[in-house]
């Protein structure tokens, strides 16, 4: 059975400023997996963050 997907109360969600952009981690920290991404630092961190969670719910899904 596969898992629901996780939200922003579930993972670890790191922001690291890197000039104009934004690096964002989101890691699960039941499995330890990690995903990155980038965004310019204009959009926000609700947009990043939910980004970064949608990319850690798909690697998950994908196993």
């Amino acid at each position: 059975m596969p898992r629901p997907p996780l939200n922003e109360k579930d993972v670890l969600i790191e922001f690291h400023p890197v000039g104009n952009i934004v690096r964002v981690s989101a890691i699960d920290p039941a499995t330890n997996t990690e995903v990155i991404i980038q965004g310019p630092a204009s959009a926000g961190k609700t947009v990043l963050a939910r980004n970064a969670l949608a990319k850690l719910n798909y690697v998950l899904r994908k196993g």
